[in-house]
């Protein structure tokens, strides 16, 4: 696990300024649904993928790099994607995308979720997944409306588990 001295000087001046706010279920809110008890066996659930690494496709607009607030809009696409067949369009300037470029996988793990599926450790891949742009500040907009609008989607493909693959 990276350590705060393992950053550079700058980003961990930044971060140590930098005025975090908590966010986290409430029991009269939706978001408590995040911290539900698995019902039933995983070889038995049907799994979908939630990324924050800014993904699209090649049709559909790129997550917008110059809101200063940050994109909070999402992009959903289908369970047979190839993850190599999406773009990316995140705005950080710490994370390397290096990898991440060489293989989707890294922050969309379709393939490994197909392997899973054939090894019977899950019971579904989800017909939808959706990615949402990392570095958003003003999460506002993204806590009332885009997270509800996605959470409502995963609930009608009757998804069990939603693994989110944080960049």
């Amino acid at each position: 696990m990276a350590r705060l001295d393992d950053v550079e000087l700058t980003e961990r001046l930044l971060l140590k300024a930098y005025p975090f706010s908590r966010y986290g279920p409430r029991s009269a809110h939706p978001a408590s649904m995040a911290v539900t008890p698995l019902r039933k066996p995983l070889a038995a659930c049907t799994v979908a993928l939630v990324t924050t690494a800014g993904l699209s496709l090649p049709d559909q607009p790129p997550f917008d790099t110059s809101i200063r607030m940050g994109d909070s809009s999402f992009r959903e696409f289908p369970g047979d994607i190839s993850p190599q067949a999406l773009q990316m369009n995140h705005r950080s300037w710490v994370v390397d995308q290096t990898d991440i470029l060489r293989d989707r996988n890294l922050v969309l793990p379709l393939d490994r979720l197909r392997e899973m599926q054939a090894r019977g450790e899950i019971g579904a891949i989800a017909p939808r997944h959706y990615s949402f742009m990392g570095s958003i500040i003003g999460p506002a907009r993204l806590i009332k409306q885009s997270a509800p609008e996605v959470a409502s989607r995963l609930v009608a493909d009757g998804v069990d588990v939603a693994l989110l693959t944080p960049v």
